[in-house]
């Protein structure tokens, strides 16, 4: 028996290709939440150079918005941006297990992945739409 063997047929590249796998997906992770924070954390500073309060509410979003809050340096901007990354690192996370599990052509997961993003899409969709 192989001590490299991960599952029933499984071979030392599969495994190999799992670890692989993982690994990447923690490293994006990790990319994510550096990035995030660090938007969050300038948009923290903007607000405090422009004497706004993190108490006193915020601007809603507005996707159209942001990159021109960006650009212009509203706190706003970078605030919004940071929540949308903290928010798309799962997402991505499920993305790249799903092409993980396609090139091993593991079709049950695949099918997992995709109805994960199904469920997903439909929360982001019902919030979409109750805040329309």
């Amino acid at each position: 028996m192989s001590g490299t063997s991960i599952g029933p047929g499984a071979d030392g590249r599969e495994a190999t290709r799992a670890f692989a796998a993982e690994r990447l997906i923690g490293r994006m992770l990790i990319a994510i939440t550096y990035v995030s924070v660090s938007l969050l954390v300038i948009g923290l500073i903007l607000m405090i150079v422009d004497d706004l309060s993190p108490l006193s509410g915020g601007p809603r979003l507005d996707l159209a918005a942001v990159g021109a809050q960006l650009a212009a340096l509203v706190p706003a901007g970078f605030l919004w941006l940071g929540l949308l990354v903290v928010i798309a690192a799962p997402i991505a996370r499920v993305i790249v297990a799903a092409v993980a599990y396609a090139r091993d052509g593991d079709r049950l997961m695949i099918g997992i992945s995709l109805a994960i993003l199904a469920i997903i899409a439909v929360g982001v969709g019902s919030a979409l739409a109750v805040t329309a």
